[in-house]
């Protein structure tokens, strides 16, 4: 994958043209560029980005922006009972929970646990304790 001003290409070699062929992801639009190294990849994915964006402008069209950070997640309510009571118990919300899962699968980071919880629960006591006098 390689990036430019926020657009993600995607290339794969292709043998009858001898050279990469990609994509941006994210856009209904098709987007395309090839090149023969990475350098001339990313070249030519910014020179295809560039001219979407001055056709868009040409036509009066809103360039679509890829991955505006929402999308609908549908479940089983069984399933979706389960994430919000983990949520729950972990002391977050239930968007950042679920952030926090995906970033886990994606980064390796571990989402929110109930032991985060009681220990955030249990500073919060201390403090509490601290600032009573007691």
């Amino acid at each position: 994958m390689i990036e430019y001003k926020g657009y993600t290409g995607v290339f794969e070699f292709d043998p009858s043209i001898d050279a990469f062929h990609g994509r941006v992801v994210g856009l209904r639009d098709l987007v395309t560029f090839q090149g023969r190294s990475l350098d001339e990849l990313h070249r030519e994915l910014a020179e295809s980005v560039e001219d979407y964006l001055e056709v868009c402008a040409g036509i009066g069209k809103k360039p679509e922006r890829p991955y505006r950070g929402e999308f609908l997640v549908r479940t089983t309510p069984e399933l979706h009972r389960a994430v919000a009571i983990e949520a729950e118990s972990a002391g977050t919300s239930l968007n950042a929970w679920v952030e926090a899962a995906l970033t886990s699968v994606v980064k390796g980071a571990p989402p929110p646990r109930r032991e985060a919880r009681k220990s955030a629960r249990n500073a919060s006591r201390s403090k509490e304790r601290a600032s009573s006098g007691s």
